[in-house]
């Protein structure tokens, strides 16, 4: 038979994993998701000379000029271009059908309501590939304007469900005292409903911009010769993404946590 103490002492490591497990877990995930961006953030840095495809040394002649290598920064130009229009049209149009989803009774409402999830749910090789036909049989050559069109039209959707879901949280009540206090619905909707809606509102547009500006499959298919970001990086990967590229790839993941923080310490200060 196996002594107490040498059970006890089998037991601790068992134990000390159940207790522990969440966290390893949540550890390894975090690891799993951050390497691929601690991998772009160093590669930003390499002395690549011709290949970016293994460590060559450190410097910050890729951050000093950004647009050494040829067509990055037209690239990343058209994405922000394609990204800021896509967004506008958009959140504009997505707001409104989210509004009028959430707030009125009308017939085809619960068609619409499925309607608005096929973007979402449709694979987008498919959805490209539809676009694509559709743009060829009403004679539409492929180009900076077919990709902004496909990308508003599966951006909506996204708009839609975060926007509505923003407004489903308010308290009606609110905008019944407004009215109370003899407000009319523009007044109303300008200086209450507006304002609570509008972290949602932005909310959508930012995951728009960041749908719009990271999509390859769609984009691939309705782009003609215009070459976004994701189309240069696809098509540079084989003889080593440039580390350039790295370096607006690092920009742009520095810029959406310095917004995601500058939220949540807005968010903070005014629950206090």
């Amino acid at each position: 038979m196996v002594p107490p103490v040498a059970r006890r002492h089998r037991a601790r490591p068992v134990r000390w994993l159940g207790e522990h497990a969440v966290l390893l877990y949540a550890v390894l995930a975090f690891g799993y998701l951050f390497v691929p961006i601690g991998y772009t953030v160093a590669f930003s840095f390499n002395d690549a000379g011709k290949s970016n495809l293994v460590w060559r040394g450190f410097t910050l002649d890729n951050w000093r000029n950004p647009c050494g290598a040829p067509e990055v920064c037209t690239a990343l130009r058209t994405s922000l271009e394609v990204g800021l229009l896509a967004t506008v049209a958009a959140t504009a149009l997505g707001t409104m059908v989210a509004f009028a989803l959430a707030r009125h009774r009308f017939r085809g409402r619960t068609v619409t309501n499925l309607l608005i999830f096929l973007p979402m749910a449709t694979p987008e090789v498919v959805l490209g590939a539809s676009l694509l036909t559709m743009f060829l049989n009403v004679r539409v050559n492929p180009g900076f304007w077919t990709i902004v069109l496909a990308h508003v039209m599966f951006c909506i959707s996204f708009v839609v469900v975060t926007v509505k879901a923003r407004i489903a949280s308010l308290d009606p009540t609110l905008e019944q005292a407004a009215m109370d206090l003899y407000a009319d619905e523009w007044q109303t909707f300008r200086r209450v409903t507006l304002p609570l809606v509008a972290p949602g509102i932005l909310a959508a547009a930012l995951l728009a911009f960041a749908l719009s500006f990271d999509d390859f499959i769609i984009t691939n298919f309705n782009s003609g010769n215009v070459t976004t970001f994701p189309k240069f990086v696809y098509v540079s990967a084989t003889r080593g993404i440039p580390p350039q590229a790295n370096v607006v790839g690092t920009a742009m993941f520095l810029v959406a946590l310095t917004v995601v923080l500058l939220g949540q310490l807005a968010s903070a200060r005014r629950r206090r």
